[in-house]
């Protein structure tokens, strides 16, 4: 007997508990506010804006760091494309409806969480140029990870499995590139 579909019935069933609970749950008005200003800063500008932050305040290393968090940004979105098609895992939003979150997801598939693996596909490179940013990167990092479950985009897994391509493909581009 194979291990595989236990341990994939094991972790949907828990993700399935949190999207229960999260999709029921009536937050407060400024944790609303952030997860949609969280997410809407993982569609990209948020990103742009950094980048730009660093090409001209970062010093010698500026165009190796962005370059690596470039290069790491577009494998993830190569990678997450093609596995969202493989995966065809449904969105929570589309299994059950979420009590106070409107927004339309980008596409009808879960895994894994593309705003995560940018997040952190982005921030991986630019903490091993730039380590005192790590609180304010790591911030936002999880802050879009978080606002995906939240808003009903995306299960738990998806965003693990997301953080850990996206941390994955940074380290790749750094050693690659520097």
């Amino acid at each position: 007997m194979s291990v595989f579909p236990q341990v994939r019935d094991y972790i949907e069933s828990r993700d399935h508990r949190i999207m229960r609970r999260v999709h029921h749950w009536a937050p407060p008005q400024w944790v609303r506010l952030w997860m949609i200003g969280a997410t809407r800063g993982g569609d990209g500008w948020l990103w742009y804006a950094v980048g730009l932050f660093i090409l001209a305040f970062g010093g010698e290393e500026r165009f190796v760091a962005v370059g690596s968090s470039t290069l790491a940004a577009l494998a993830g979105v190569v990678f997450f494309l093609w596995a969202k098609r493989f995966t065809g895992r449904r969105r929570p939003c589309a299994l059950e409806p979420h009590c106070w979150s409107t927004l339309l997801p980008p596409d009808q598939f879960s895994f894994p969480s593309g705003h995560t693996i940018t997040a952190f596909a982005i921030i991986t490179p630019l903490l091993a140029f730039y380590p005192e940013l790590s609180l304010e990167l790591g911030f936002c990092a999880v802050s879009i990870a978080a606002s995906r479950i939240l808003l009903g985009m995306h299960f738990l897994s998806d965003v693990v499995a997301g953080a850990a391509i996206g941390t994955l493909l940074g380290t790749i581009s750094v050693s690659l590139l520097n």
